[in-house]
């Protein structure tokens, strides 16, 4: 989920965390049904919220 919420795409999740790109779509799927969102952007939102992701400050 944090890296949905930082903007990555599916296939650069898969490359990043080394699993197939099928992976990464049955994963965020299952994420959806537990959650109870719709879509990709409720799921960031959902990490955003919830306090899965700390903003960094910039260098």
């Amino acid at each position: 989920m944090r890296l949905v919420a930082v903007g990555r795409t599916d296939a650069e999740i898969a490359a990043e965390l080394y699993v197939s790109l099928s992976t990464v779509k049955t994963h965020l799927s299952s994420a959806q049904l537990k959650l109870g969102v719709r879509n990709r952007v409720e799921i960031a939102a959902w990490a955003w919220q919830n306090g899965q992701l700390r903003l960094e400050p910039r260098s």
